[in-house]
């Protein structure tokens, strides 16, 4: 069963199991990909497959990765290559006469050559209309890789159209329970953000909640309970060395890098209520940020790295504050229901995204900070755990479908939707990783 924090008094926030949503039965297995709804907006772009010199690694061709990650977006629609009227690999191949008879604004073609144990791709993009190229470039990868290559080759097409940096090539942290020989395995595992490549990273007969990537994409922070308590840790992907950031009596939990990776946001209850803090990570030095006798929880920096986020009852319910910078006082932003929480600003300062509660259904909205008008993005019921892509243009959250747990994946306005259920179980709370450069 998934828990939801309850702002009652303190003692019932540890009930709740460190105030946060978490996991049912799930596996260690992949995600999967599944379209669950289009976007009427979206642009027509042809991806047509690769030509192939040389023998290449068996698997998903990397037009096809490609493809798949443009219409994850809900920003695009590609045509299947079994209504292009041609296969061109090159310019002098593509007549722009019959793209637009099918309707394409966009087609990218290109050319995959294997030397030894490396996959080089060619690689352009043409306007359609125009009749121009807008991007080309030769990318390699080893060949054990080639995944990489395609996410690489997506993030450069999408920039090239929108002019925002694509985020194909960063990962999800997300957390699964596997229930084997009548024991509960909790697992935090890192994939691609299509689902592909799953490597756990952490397993415990304990919780494990709150991933939260650092912005080098080096770390993640967690909550874990395996020392019984809520204790806040550090993991460094590449060694897999882990030490104790915060276990300070009480609640330790919900974990926010800031964007210099200098110190993080945190909860503790370690003065005796639930309150937001700053901790230095050099020092171990931490700063109240918030003092209230209502429970102050989930904080996340706002665009400018100054202000901040929470959820507070400091009104009657949980509901979503702003406090602009430390010891200001703190803005109501959301008035919509009775229950709003779990806070998470886009990278533009435009928009703070949610889970929003109305008549019994959880769903996941947003607000536009400008004018205070908020959306309900979702269609759902049981939605939780909302993350923002780092270029703020797709969201992803945890959500129950048919009875099966699932991560979707959603265009930034609602307007289109990718289901990610893993193979088998249930998967909760994820974590959209920053674009490393």
């Amino acid at each position: 069963m998934i828990q939801r924090i309850s702002f009652r008094p303190l003692k019932a926030l540890f009930a709740a199991a460190a105030l946060m949503l978490l996991v049912a039965t799930s596996v260690q297995a992949e995600l999967l990909i599944r379209v669950t709804e289009g976007a009427d907006s979206a642009i027509p772009v042809s991806v047509v497959p690769f030509a192939e010199n040389g023998s290449m690694p068996a698997g998903d061709k990397v037009s096809s990765i490609v493809q798949a990650d443009l219409a994850m977006s809900g920003e695009f629609r590609a045509l299947p290559p079994e209504k292009m009227l041609s296969l061109p690999s090159k310019r002098a191949d593509v007549y722009f006469r019959d793209w637009r008879l099918l309707g394409q604004r966009y087609v990218l073609v290109g050319e995959l050559t294997r030397n030894g144990d490396r996959v080089e791709a060619r690689y352009e993009l043409f306007d359609v209309n125009r009749e121009e190229r807008i991007l080309g470039e030769t990318a390699a990868a080893p060949a054990s890789n080639m995944r990489s290559l395609a996410h690489h080759i997506s993030d450069k097409v999408y920039e090239a159209i929108t002019g925002v940096s694509g985020a194909f090539s960063t990962k999800l942290a997300y957390v699964t329970l596997d229930m084997a020989n009548g024991e509960r395995r909790y697992r935090l595992q890192v994939s691609d953000i299509d689902g592909k490549r799953p490597k756990v990273r952490l397993e415990s007969k304990e919780p494990i909640l709150s991933p939260a990537w650092s912005p080098d994409g080096e770390k993640l922070a967690y909550v874990s309970f395996e020392t019984d308590k809520p204790v806040i840790f550090v993991h460094e992907l590449r060694s897999g060395k882990r030490s104790k950031v915060a276990d300070f009596p009480g609640l330790n939990s919900a974990p926010t890098w800031s964007a210099d990776g200098q110190s993080m946001l945190m909860t503790l209850s370690k003065d005796g209520n639930a309150e937001i803090y700053q901790m230095n990570l050099q020092s171990r030095k931490v700063t109240k940020l918030t003092n209230h006798w209502a429970i102050d929880t989930e904080a996340a920096w706002d665009s400018s790295g100054d202000g901040i986020f929470f959820t507070s009852d400091r009104s009657g319910g949980p509901q979503i504050y702003y406090m602009a910078k430390p010891g200001a006082e703190p803005r109501r932003i959301t008035f919509g229901s009775r229950y709003n929480a779990r806070p998470r600003p886009d990278s533009s300062g435009n928009y703070v995204y949610y889970v929003h509660q109305r008549d019994r259904a959880f769903t996941i909205a947003r607000t536009n900070l400008k004018n205070d008008e908020e959306t309900v993005l979702t269609r759902t019921e049981s939605d939780e755990s909302p993350s923002v892509s780092p270029n703020g243009r797709m969201l992803i959250y945890a959500t129950k479908q048919s009875g099966e747990s699932v991560l979707t994946v959603i265009s930034a306005d609602g307007g289109a939707a990718y289901s990610l259920p893993a193979s088998e179980g249930d998967v909760r709370d994820p974590a959209w990783g920053p674009i490393v450069r």
